[in-house]
């Protein structure tokens, strides 16, 4: 395996992309979700906090009470955060200048295209932003919001992040259907947009075939990165009422396992942003084991050396006619 690199993991690309150490910073973008303010729907997705699932990211926001879209989170705001952030940063690597925004809670595309401009534009602005990373739905990238992605793609080191967690169905109330991420990946990959798909492992119904199809769906499309997260129920979120004392996996093991499988189908210059969760341990109510992210990850490192495995190891025909 001399020169075979394990996981193509986004620190290790980035890193050679850029020549150095990258860091990602999260930020809340003071944006809401179309299934949560009844454009969509109301409630969010099952599986998701209040928070919009971005518990761990700078927290600046704070809605006005009126547009649900409109916030007290100004530029000013978004640069005050991120500097505060890599301040932070450099007194754990203080040889690290170069960082990534990440707009990761809700729906970050979810807003006029003005207000959307003026605040990815001043994240760029702050001293040490190379680029941008941002979360958004499928379903909320209308034409003007694709051209500004267009205009900053060409300025800047980006990718956009897409909610899709399953192709089966919409069980987890995600108020679109599959064809609406295809039309998605369509349309950024035709703007030469780089794509990161999210999908949820230990969706209440879903076997370990239905998780590997998803995975083999995504790797089809031109994505340039995948997250893989562990199903966390937390508190607040729908899912904790809904489904009481459901576990996605019996043990850290099995989730192990279902990872490393799922790592040899990835192509390996897909780049991987994520193999299991983050969430508070305050917050979590199941799998209990989750928070222990550093033992999953060796785990699963683990695993694919005692295989003598690395991913894209068994890249075949990646998406089957479902």
């Amino acid at each position: 395996m001399a020169g075979i690199v394990q996981i193509n993991n986004i620190g290790w690309w980035m890193k050679q992309h850029f020549g150095e150490k990258v860091v990602k910073l999260a930020l809340d973008g003071g944006f809401t979700c179309p299934n949560r303010d009844g454009t969509f729907g109301t409630g969010g997705c099952i599986f998701c906090s209040a928070e919009g699932s971005g518990e761990l990211a700078s927290q600046i926001s704070e809605t006005t009470g009126k547009d649900p879209r409109s916030s007290r989170v100004t530029p000013n705001s978004i640069s005050a955060a991120l500097s505060e952030q890599i301040g932070l940063r450099r007194e754990k690597w203080p040889n690290v200048r170069s960082f990534i925004a990440y707009f990761q809670n809700h729906t970050n595309t979810y807003a006029p295209v003005l207000e959307l401009r003026e605040k990815f534009e001043a994240a760029l602005k702050v001293p040490g932003i190379v680029g941008l990373a941002i979360a958004t739905r499928p379903d909320c990238l209308p034409d003007d919001v694709l051209d500004l992605l267009s205009e900053l793609n060409e300025k800047t080191f980006l990718w956009v992040e897409l909610g899709l967690q399953t192709i089966h169905g919409d069980h987890i109330n995600r108020c679109y259907d599959l064809p609406v991420y295809d039309e998605a990946v369509r349309k950024l990959t035709e703007r030469g947009i780089r794509i990161v798909t999210h999908l949820i492992l230990g969706l209440p119904g879903e076997t370990k075939e239905d998780m590997m199809q998803s995975v083999r769906y995504v790797c089809g499309d031109p994505v340039f990165g995948l997250k893989l997260h562990l199903l966390n129920i937390v508190k607040g979120s729908p899912m904790e009422t809904m489904y009481p004392g459901y576990t996605p996996f019996g043990s850290l093991e099995e989730y192990v396992q279902l990872v490393t499988d799922m790592l040899l189908i990835i192509p390996p210059e897909i780049t991987i942003h994520r193999l299991t969760a983050d969430v508070p341990r305050r917050m979590l109510i199941a799998p209990e084991w989750s928070y222990k992210k550093r033992t999953i990850l060796n785990g699963i490192a683990h695993e694919l050396k005692i295989r003598g495995a690395y991913q894209g190891q068994s890249v075949s025909d990646i998406r089957p006619s479902l």
